[in-house]
């Protein structure tokens, strides 16, 4: 969003739940908007008179320094207001306020995220988290005993065992990649799969962006080579949307599911699944659903009685990203990832080790770090326990590393903290610091 006229735009469309976005908010994106309106993202990411103005939508503890933004975010100020209203009123008469008035604002949510995804309304699910979503993927195809799925090796647990309840339950056949990390080319992920690919391939389920190194994967590649050879492939989107800018139709995707309470800074409890209008239907439900919701997408929200102040304020989530812009918040993402990574790299002991490759295409935000010599779960230890700088350990039976994940309201002072530290680790170890 460019001025303020379309911005307030954006706001209105989160319905009812704009009163609950402070004057002051406002005021603040506003004068945001104002100072970087002309110019271009890659500008605007090292202004931190912009970014300071963001950074006041957080509520958030400088006594320490998050660098896990990637398991889940904090919420803005405003977002969270908001869903704490809606409790507040869903509390006073449930089955009137939760049921009849609430709930049925879900349609403002869905029509707000299928906008930004870009795809129809009546292709977009919302569901409590990208599990969720990626399950009711996983779980919903019909498969019979000796077909074949290729997953990889940096899949996310929760869904390789989905697949493991699978070959133990129903007798099909799951085939791992592995992948280098990081990777030298696409061609070289994309040849990876099908060299995997038999007669008897049903489905490839893969990362968007891997919750291990960050890498991104050539997606749109792997959906064509899928449709090629009539293979469905299901994309678990959980660390991407909202992180980086991409659509629907960039991606080619039949199916995506991802979380909200990362990069959107959604509440948590919300996630959405996508499935193109003629997969719907062949597409069974978590829960069960009837017969006349078949090719409706509301089928996959059959999970009973559930909360509907957190998926109300996916709306204002959506406004205040757009309000930002994703190509200006993925340049300010990379900017801080650069910031520390390479002055690491940069040291002339040589003994850290950049397993992300810091490359636009490749990454955003996430980036896999390690010291040679040093434990990684120690030092994470040592981070957190002694210095108050949270990070997370990442120990894969081929890798290992500190995953380091800024946000927008992370200031450049805070990854320089961070640089600081694990220079000060690799050269004096961790210790007695």
């Amino acid at each position: 969003m460019s001025d303020r006229r379309s911005f307030v735009t954006q706001m209105m469309r989160a319905g009812v739940a704009l009163p609950a976005f402070k004057v002051d908010s406002l005021s603040t994106i506003f004068r945001a908007q104002e100072m970087v309106r002309t110019r271009s993202a890659a500008a605007a990411a090292s202004d931190e008179d912009y970014w300071s103005q963001i950074q006041r939508a957080f509520d958030d503890d400088r006594t320490s320094i998050n660098l896990n933004n990637g398991g889940v975010s904090p919420t803005p100020t405003h977002v969270l207001e908001s869903m704490f209203r809606d409790l507040k009123w869903s509390n006073q008469m449930p089955v009137f306020t939760m049921w009849q008035d609430l709930e049925p604002r879900i349609e403002y949510s869905r029509r707000d995220l299928a906008r930004m995804f870009g795809c129809d309304v009546e292709e977009m699910a919302i569901t409590r988290n990208a599990s969720e979503a990626n399950e009711i993927m996983i779980l919903g195809l019909d498969l019979k005993r000796g077909d074949e799925v290729i997953v990889t090796n940096q899949n996310y647990g929760r869904m390789l065992t989905t697949w493991d309840q699978r070959v133990r339950r129903e007798g099909i056949v799951v085939k791992s990649i592995s992948f280098k990390v990081p990777p030298p080319s696409d061609d070289y992920i994309v040849e990876q799969f099908r060299a995997a690919i038999t007669p008897r391939t049903r489905a490839i389920e893969l990362t968007h962006i891997t919750n291990l190194t960050g890498q991104i994967l050539p997606i749109k590649r792997i959906v064509e080579l899928g449709r090629q050879h009539n293979i469905e492939v299901l994309v678990d989107g959980a660390h991407a949307f909202a992180h980086f800018p991409f659509t629907r139709d960039e991606l080619g995707v039949d199916y995506y599911g991802t979380s909200l309470h990362k990069w959107l800074f959604a509440p948590v409890g919300t996630g959405f699944l996508y499935v193109r209008r003629d997969k719907i239907a062949k597409l069974w439900p978590l829960m069960a659903a009837a017969k006349e919701q078949d090719a409706n997408i509301r089928k996959f929200e059959e999970v009973g009685t559930h909360p509907a102040a957190n998926h109300n304020a996916i709306s204002l989530s959506v406004a205040f990203n757009e309000g930002i812009g994703l190509e200006r918040k993925a340049a300010r993402l990379r900017y801080l990832r650069d910031r520390w990574a390479k002055r690491l790299v940069a040291d002339s002991s040589g003994r850290f080790n950049i397993l992300t490759p810091l490359d636009d295409r490749q990454s955003c935000a996430i980036c896999l770090v390690n010291i040679d010599g040093v434990d990684t779960p120690k030092l994470q230890q040592w981070l957190w326990g002694k210095h108050r700088v949270m990070t997370v350990a990442i120990v894969h039976p081929e890798f290992h590393g500190l995953r380091v994940t800024p946000s927008v309201y992370t200031t450049p002072g805070e990854v320089d903290r961070f640089a600081e530290l694990m220079l000060k680790a690799a050269k004096q170890g961790i210790a007695a610091n």
